[in-house]
């Protein structure tokens, strides 16, 4: 937290008094939605650049991701004088590759799924000698994720419950192992989408449960398989593991437009997605949520739009 401190912003933490009347606790918005690139993401990529030599520096870094990582990685390669080549699978909103693009990485469009665009990506390395980036199977970005958490609990000492969007996991990893060095007491629960909910059947079933494939309007956690190293430090670190369906996380980023001015996209509105659909079995008085990104594709508001009309906040609180 202190390497990076120059570095990344402190994200504001929101608070919503509708919310809390509505739901019958302290509720405490986390907005990585503000971080720079829009997004959590830049904490851990910036933190395992930080640990390359000049040389591994010189010779490149790659990496494959769904967006948010991506314009991490190029944005910390480009402070730190390094070469990105970032693969996105084709069907990646064009928001997150301008994005990508205008920080001045690479980016190769490889695949239809996150797993098409992971596998070329280790291909280029394999060809290159770059290092590899992992969006989120690896210690040091799991660690500069866990600065969220670090930062959530100094600006509210009273959190006792942490809500985590969960993909492949990095981002639930760093925050519970640094959450619960901090007081053990504190319960992380995941989240993650119904069509892409790999590590909710891998906790719950003690197996390591492999997708064939993922369906959901939160592309950022649509990811069809754990992590090696995130699974084991999820198992022993996280609480509990829920999911949330497409029409919840749609209703969520309407609410937060409408009542809190601040866009989210689909994975940065499953956790709030979450605290609405499981009010009733979350028993937390001081409730962190963490809105781990913003960079939504606007063209697909119409979509969102659509979802959200079949399922409002207010059915899901009081049913």
């Amino acid at each position: 937290m202190q390497r990076l401190a120059p570095l990344v912003h402190r994200t504001p933490l929101l608070t919503s008094q509708t919310t809390n009347q509505a739901l019958g606790k302290h509720v405490y918005f986390k907005m990585e939605n503000q971080q720079k690139t829009g997004a959590f993401k830049f904490r851990g990529a910036t933190y395992k650049l930080m640990q390359l030599k000049r040389r591994q520096l010189d010779q490149g870094v790659v990496t494959a991701s769904a967006g948010n990582h991506a314009q991490g990685v190029a944005y910390a390669a480009r402070k730190l004088g390094a070469k990105a080549t970032i693969f996105m699978a084709e069907k990646t909103p064009q928001a997150k590759v301008n994005a990508t693009r205008n920080y001045g990485a690479e980016v190769v469009l490889s695949g239809e799924t996150f797993q098409e665009a992971y596998e070329a990506s280790l291909d280029h390395q394999l060809r290159t000698g770059a290092t590899y980036i992992h969006p989120f199977d690896d210690y040091d970005v799991m660690a500069g994720q866990g600065t969220v958490a670090m930062e959530l609990l100094r600006q509210e000492d009273r959190i006792d419950t942490i809500l985590v969007p969960v993909g492949g996991g990095g981002l639930i990893s760093g925050i519970a192992v640094a959450a619960k060095h901090v007081n053990r007491n504190i319960k992380v629960i995941g989240v993650q989408a119904e069509g892409a909910a790999a590590i909710y059947k891998s906790f719950h079933t003690g197996e390591t449960e492999k997708l064939d494939a993922v369906q959901t309007i939160a592309e950022g956690i649509a990811v069809k398989k754990p992590g090696e190293r995130t699974l084991p430090l999820i198992r022993q670190y996280v609480d509990d593991m829920i999911t949330v369906s497409d029409e919840a996380i749609a209703s969520s980023i309407v609410y937060m437009l409408e009542r809190n001015k601040t866009l989210m996209e689909g994975a940065g509105a499953a956790a709030i997605a979450a605290l609405f659909t499981h009010n009733e079995q979350i028993k937390s008085r001081h409730c962190g949520v963490i809105v781990s990104g913003g960079n939504m594709d606007i063209s697909t508001m119409p979509k969102i739009q659509e979802l959200a009309a079949r399922l409002s906040h207010r059915e899901l609180v009081y049913s």
